[in-house]
Order: C-alpha cells, then sequence, then structure tokens
C-alpha cells in the first residue's frame, strides 16, 4: 500500500476542523478522486499528505514511512500538482518542466524525452517555448501537470489538474493520469469535474464538512441513490403538474427539468410514458440515462445538510 491515512484530524484555531477522523488507503497503479465542494478540507487533506501541513491528530504512512516526521523524504515521494497556478513568468513550460525533472533527480537525457512525450501527449507542443507571461490559463495547467509528471514519486497528487483545460486537451491529461498508475504510481485527483472522475478514477473519496461520507467505486457509490436510472423531463411551462407513474421514484424540480428515478426493470415503461408525455404536447423533452456520480454527490450531500440542521434543531 502506497498510501495509509488513519483517523487523520486537522484542527485551526477556535476548534474548526478541515478534517474530520479521516480514513482510506491508496494502492499503486490506482488513480483515487477526491471530492467535495469548496472548503470541504480536500487541499487540507492533499498538503498533510504531501508534508506541508502538521495533522492535529492521526496517522499518514507513505510508503511505509511518516511524512510529518520526514518531510523530505515526503517530497520526494509525492509529485504535487498544487491547487494554484505554477509561476511561469520569465520561464518557457520547456524549462520549467525540465527544470522540475532535474530537480526531482531525473537524467538530462531522461528529462528532456519525457517532457517531449508529456508535451505531445497534451498537445502542447506549439506552446513549449513561449515565454510564461503569454501562455492562457489552459496551457499553464497542463504545464503544472507535466511538472508533477515529469519525474513523478509513488505518489502523484493532482490538485484540480483540468481547472481552465479545453475539453479536448482534459480527456488527454486523464489518459496520462491512467498512464502514471499504469506505471506503478497511486494517484490522487482532486476534482469538482464528477463525469470526468467517473470515467476517469478507480475509487472515490467522498468529503463535506472535513469528514469522509463515502467511499469506494463510482458503480458502489450509485448503488446507494434511488433507481439505477433517471428519467430527465423539459417540461412544457404550460402543463399542469405532472403525476408520475407508481415505480416512478421521487421527483426533483427545478424550473421546467424535473428528474425522476427509475429502476433498471422499469425502462420500458418510463420511456413510453414519457414518449406519451411529449405526444400529448406536456414535455417538450426527455431522456434516459444511467444514474450518474453527480447524482451520487448530490444526494449525500443534501444528506449530510439535513443531519447537520437536524442536530442543530
Amino acid at each position: 500500500m502506497v498510501l495509509r491515512v488513519e483517523s487523520l484530524t486537522k484542527e485551526y484555531l477556535k476548534g474548526r476542523k478541515a478534517n474530520d477522523d479521516i480514513s482510506f488507503e491508496v494502492a499503486a497503479g490506482e488513480v483515487l478522486g477526491l471530492l467535495g465542494h469548496n472548503g470541504a478540507g480536500k487541499t487540507t487533506l492533499v498538503n498533510q499528505v504531501a508534508g506541508l501541513v502538521r495533522p492535529t491528530s492521526g496517522s499518514i504512512s507513505l510508503a511505509g514511512r511518516d511524512p510529518v516526521r520526514e518531510p523530505a523524504f515526503a517530497r520526494s515521494a509525492c509529485s504535487i500538482q498544487p491547487q494554484a497556478h505554477a509561476p511561469l513568468n520569465g520561464v518557457t513550460p520547456r524549462q520549467a518542466v525540465e527544470m522540475l525533472g532535474r530537480i526531482r533527480g531525473g537524467r538530462r537525457d531522461q528529462v528532456r524525452r519525457r517532457t517531449e512525450e508529456l508535451f505531445a501527449a497534451l498537445e502542447m507542443t506549439d506552446s513549449a517555448d513561449l515565454p510564461g507571461q503569454r501562455l492562457s490559463g489552459g496551457i499553464r495547467r497542463l504545464t503544472s501537470f507535466c511538472m508533477a509528471a515529469v519525474e513523478p514519486g509513488s505518489l502523484v497528487l493532482l490538485d484540480e489538474p483540468t481547472n481552465d483545460v479545453d475539453p479536448v486537451r482534459r480527456r488527454l491529461l486523464w489518459a496520462e493520469v491512467r498512464r502514471l498508475a499504469d506505471d506503478g504510481r497511486a494517484v490522487i485527483v482532486v476534482t469538482h469535474s464528477l463525469g470526468e472522475a467517473e470515467r476517469g478514477v478507480d475509487r472515490v473519496v467522498v468529503l463535506d464538512e472535513g469528514r469522509v461520507v463515502a467511499l469506494g467505486t463510482p458503480t458502489e457509490l450509485r448503488r446507494a441513490v434511488p433507481g439505477e436510472l433517471r428519467l430527465e423531463l423539459t417540461v412544457n411551462p404550460q402543463a399542469p403538474a405532472l403525476v408520475a407513474p407508481a415505480w416512478a421514484g421521487p421527483q426533483a424540480t427545478n424550473g421546467n427539468r424535473t428528474s425522476i428515478p427509475v429502476p433498471a426493470e422499469y425502462t420500458q415503461e418510463a420511456v413510453g410514458w414519457a414518449a406519451q408525455l411529449r405526444t400529448e404536447g406536456l414535455v417538450d423533452e426527455f431522456a434516459l440515462s444511467p444514474v450518474t456520480l453527480e447524482d451520487v454527490y448530490i444526494q449525500l450531500t443534501a444528506e449530510q445538510k439535513e443531519e447537520r440542521h437536524d442536530v442543530a434543531a
């Protein structure tokens, strides 16, 4: 096991806990997605794993060693892409990536070859020699990823790696994330892009208010929400309120959009009912699709909010 986190807690002034009794593991060859809203404690957790922040309590084992007691080891064992853009003014992407590779102990020829591979894979060769101040936000973000991936440690920590990156290169970046894992690294990806995470991670940790509220594969987490499918209806604003059939789960409405959970065995009935509604002019369009990680995340955080409200009451 590359990383083992046990009962980790980070408490700041006035008793506020950024992380509260967090436990999970990450193995070599695995991509773990770390999900949660802003302020959920994701970046604080990553910084503790990398030896940059000292926990209040709990333990971290990185390749069998303690990154808190051995921060120099943590810096060598971890490759990290921070949430903030890399400071690139005055240097080109090529210079920045090769410099980091050399600092991390890579041989000059290997670092140059790996840099070229990354730039080609991410379709950023044309920007490789532009001065940093002329780079777009997306290329800056890709450069930051390359700086973490050029000479990676046993654990690669990526904090919002696809921010500002265009859709095509996002897919290319996720392919490189998978390549890092296939080459034997453990990878943690902090992200708000749930659709991307669903396609690119092996397991998911969902944080809310500093606590782990769910941990498992995307498939395991999807089983926690009602229905295996979602029927999405765009309702005609002039139509009366829809009366869902008995097989439908509790519907959620946002403006003229209605979402209804559907058990898989009622697929044909759901399509037939929605088609009839459209024929009658009650809905403008509909779509039936599997439950997504976004559905899971929304339900989990809503449940946590209700629990906190009940406790406060």
